[in-house]
């Protein structure tokens, strides 16, 4: 026999408002009452949901003012390799929910491809709410919303950064460092390895980076295997690398920079 299942709030809810009916003209349960018991059976959210109430009306900028939906992440919470985008689009704008559009079914295709579901990795993107027109974000939206973008990382922890785009990887660097250059190299955040690869976006404007950016998926999913196996073995972490700008900004520290920023909000607090 399976055991039976905790009633969940609205079944709670049910219950209530027929024993009401039932009731008729007899001594009912009042509302305050009825609002007590659907909020002790409401269930706890999990530290990604309180982080997205804590957050979702956020008017740190002009974007707040202009958007439809605050679109926060979507995935496993405790997904192992997390994907960055730069900024939701018209239809994650309208949706709440980020790659939702060409470029989001362009991913979860490539996803598909190398052995990945959208349902057990995590994505989000460095701006919650969508620039005007889809333009590229300014420095202080990045400045404003990359401290939630951290926090999402803190909490969920994953394994593997990868960044879908130069403008992802180059806000949680902080480094103006060309696309080209970002690809290739094991980077590293705050102790996570970090792959760069294209924005689905751009493979959809030149489908001749398709394969490319397949590669790069590959590549991420072997790296993931790398990880874990490194750490059942006690081995070291993977080797990484530092770019070049970003040894030269760790020299220059209390700039006003992101970098600075970064320096003062660290990942374990």
């Amino acid at each position: 026999m399976r055991a039976s299942r905790p009633a969940d709030a609205r079944e709670v809810a049910r219950i209530l408002a027929l024993e009401l009916e039932i009731q008729g003209d007899g001594p009912a349960l009042d509302r305050d009452l009825l609002q007590q018991i659907l909020r002790a059976h409401a269930p706890k959210p999990s530290p990604l949901q309180e982080f997205y109430l804590q957050i979702r009306d956020c008017q740190k900028c002009p974007l707040g003012r202009t958007r439809t939906h605050f679109v926060f992440g979507v995935g496993n919470e405790k997904a192992e390799i997390m994907f960055v985008g730069e900024a939701p689009g018209a239809d994650e704008d309208l949706q709440g929910e980020p790659f939702v559009g060409r470029a989001g079914q362009l991913l979860n295709r490539m996803l598909a491809e190398v052995g990945l579901r959208r349902e057990e990795v995590y994505i989000a993107n460095v701006l919650k709410c969508r620039p005007p027109g889809n333009r590229d974000p300014l420095a202080e939206e990045v400045a404003q919303c990359l401290p939630y973008l951290r926090r999402q990382i803190e909490i969920i922890r994953p394994k593997l950064l990868v960044c879908l785009g130069r403008i992802a990887a180059q806000a949680l660097l902080d480094v103006l460092t060309p696309l080209n250059r970002l690809r290739g190299p094991v980077l590293e955040f705050h102790g996570i390895p970090m792959l760069v690869t294209y924005h689905p976006a751009a493979v959809l404007r030149t489908p001749s980076l398709y394969d490319a950016a397949i590669s790069d998926l590959r590549r991420a999913v072997e790296l993931h295997r790398q990880i874990l196996e490194r750490e059942a073995a006690g081995m070291p972490a993977v080797q990484t690398e530092v770019l070049p700008e970003q040894e030269r900004r760790r020299k220059t520290k209390g700039d006003g920079s992101v970098q600075a920023m970064q320096e003062t909000l660290p990942l374990d607090e």
